[in-house]
């Protein structure tokens, strides 16, 4: 009988450790502090809560465990709960909404590195997804052409790819680092490409940040809002860019590809400019007209 029950157990360990496991991450104290109102959360200091929380993904991950780290939302929580009938006031309910940030959220892998510097992917990733769906929401909101049926939306993210892999297509074979931003009537959109010197046209769906970019700049054709695009190569490197006009992309001059780079965006002052950094204009995108596509 003790020879069954010792084979029980190691049976029962060697399960546990085959089971992935999500944490739900109180980011910030914010959050953190929402989530005091309810009695059965019993933290009651931020920084001992992010310390309690990686020493559990290290234990987990000694003993061989998976686990991924997801963002808890307490607003979102709470009307997850009262949407499906549950107490929000439980460890339960807690874990049933983490289980579906599991499934539908956005998470990253506990990989050992500390959880200060896990948090930027965590973040960075969160925010991807948001610039993702609310983009797919505009785009979608347009509807037909009123002249051709086609539509709007699905026609601006083809544009929009055929402009991304035209601008990597003539780049300097080289680390590029690029911006999109679209300013609307009541927003502001941006998406960040970090691309390496190999660009096999093949692997740039693949991309993660590949979506919400092209999602941004297809708001900007397709709305036909003020924008634009700014690529750097190398570093220091060189920059140059181009202006959203119509459907298409039309070249900054190198005068204004500097007033563009060297403005602080918060207060509009001009900033100085990097050493090193070349001011120019872009290379030829290879386009019979900058304003082809959908545009009646």
């Amino acid at each position: 009988m003790a020879h069954t029950d010792r084979s029980d157990s190691t049976a029962r360990q060697v399960l546990h450790r085959e089971i992935a496991g999500t944490m739900g991450l109180l980011a910030d104290e914010h959050d953190f502090h929402a989530m005091r109102y309810y009695r059965s959360f019993t933290f009651r200091d931020h920084a001992a809560y992010l310390r309690h929380v990686e020493a559990v993904l290290k234990a987990r991950a000694d003993r061989g465990g998976h686990t991924t780290i997801a963002l808890f939302d307490p607003v979102a929580y709470a009307g997850f709960c009262a949407t499906v009938g549950i107490d929000a006031d439980t460890a339960a309910g807690r874990s049933r909404f983490t289980a579906v940030l599991a499934a539908r959220g956005t998470t990253v892998a506990y990989d050992g590195r500390p959880l200060v510097d896990l948090l930027p992917s965590l973040l960075d990733a969160a925010v991807r997804r948001a610039t993702r769906e609310h983009t797919a929401t505009i785009l979608a909101a347009i509807g037909p052409c009123a002249l051709c049926g086609e539509d709007i939306g699905r026609a601006a993210l083809a544009r929009a790819g055929e402009l991304l892999t035209r601008v990597l297509d003539t780049a300097p074979d080289d680390h590029l680092h690029l911006v999109c931003a679209v300013s609307g009537v009541h927003e502001r959109l941006s998406a960040v490409l970090r691309v390496g010197p190999t660009r096999r046209r093949d692997r740039l769906p693949d991309h993660a940040a590949v979506p919400e970019f092209t999602g941004v700049l297809a708001v900007g054709l397709a709305t036909r809002a003020p924008g634009g695009l700014i690529l750097r190569a190398g570093a220091p490197g060189r920059v140059y860019g181009w202006r959203l006009r119509e459907y298409g992309l039309v070249a900054l001059t190198a005068g204004e590809v500097f007033d563009a780079y060297c403005l602080d965006p918060r207060t509009g002052e001009p900033i100085s400019p990097e050493p090193g950094v070349r001011y120019s204009e872009p290379p030829d995108l290879g386009e019979d007209s900058p304003e082809r596509g959908h545009h009646h």
